[in-house]
């Protein structure tokens, strides 16, 4: 087995967080990614990027951080309990990037680290992370696109890997009280120790350079799309069901706040504006309604 070290993997996701923001600014054109460090009382720290108002990014984050504690909380305990009275440190880059065109569709990465130690013990370590997307108007050929690029860098890690931490993706992006997946889905995974140490960070590189390589593109096609008043409420409104999910389900928001994690740094992941209205229905036939094809797991590479 190969040796298990977390400074090869901090110095690679601050190098990951980089590559993503230069390559947001290019194609944003005009928008920065203003940098606030930030330390843990506990221990650790990050760095957290945030664009705001720039020409085609109405908001995004991308956050970088390495955080170490003596004790777990209780969402990380709850699924394993065998991590109890263990110190642990976890690294992770994780992003959200609320377009304001409602044809660029919102999307959300990580990639992360964690360790739990204890003397005379072996460590317990994994991998997790994935990257999803979440149209307003969705275009097959988009959809087709970021999942082509997600089977592609799978694949020299196996035949089934894009099949299962897709499946993981479309089951874990789920809001139940709605009956519908957050988006189109993608990759999710966690615990991933299924291979050697270096197998596993090569596999999250993979995932890291695999976001860039699917997004952008997508936001280059559709950023001048025009828009009017109409699409601009239906994706406030669907902006409404990310705030759902990130606040009711989501394990890292859960993870970042039980564990003394920097707020503004974990809720960067919401949206700048949203909006809810009761009972809303589209109008059958619309372009509002063809979104619902598109909220249920489905094979979109057949």
């Amino acid at each position: 087995m190969s040796q298990v070290n977390i400074q090869p993997v901090i110095d690679y996701l601050k190098t990951l967080q980089d590559k993503i923001c230069q390559a947001l600014e290019q194609a944003d054109g005009a928008g920065q990614f203003i940098e606030d460090n930030w330390q843990r009382a506990e221990g650790g720290g990050g760095r957290t990027r945030v664009m705001t108002d720039g020409a085609v990014i109405e908001q995004g984050g991308v956050n970088f951080s390495v955080v170490s504690g003596k004790k777990l909380p209780p969402s990380a305990t709850a699924h394993r309990p065998e991590l109890a009275g263990r110190s642990w440190q976890a690294c992770g880059v994780s992003l959200v990037i609320h377009p304001k065109n409602p044809f660029i569709p919102t999307s959300h990465a990580n990639v992360r680290f964690f360790i739990a130690e204890k003397a005379g013990e072996p460590p317990v370590w994994w991998f997790g992370g994935g990257f999803d997307l979440t149209p307003f108007y969705p275009f097959q050929e988009d959809v087709i696109h970021w999942h082509q690029t997600a089977k592609d860098l799978c694949q020299p890690f196996g035949s089934s890997v894009y099949s299962e931490h897709k499946q993981w993706c479309d089951e874990y992006f789920y809001l139940k009280h709605r009956d519908e997946t957050r988006g189109v889905g993608g990759l999710f995974f966690d615990d991933l120790n299924c291979w050697d140490f270096e197998q596993c960070f090569n596999y999250i590189k993979a995932v890291g350079q695999g976001y860039i390589d699917a997004y952008v593109p997508i936001l280059n096609k559709r950023k001048n799309t025009p828009y009017n008043d109409q699409h601009r409420q239906f994706q406030l409104y669907r902006r409404g069901r990310y705030v759902e999910f990130n606040l009711v389900f989501d394990r890292g928001t859960l993870f970042g706040l039980q564990s003394g994690g920097r707020t503004e740094s974990i809720l960067m992941s919401m949206p700048p504006l949203a909006r809810w209205e009761y009972n809303y229905q589209p109008e059958e036939g619309s372009e509002e309604a063809r979104l619902k094809d598109y909220l249920q797991a489905k094979d979109w590479l057949v």
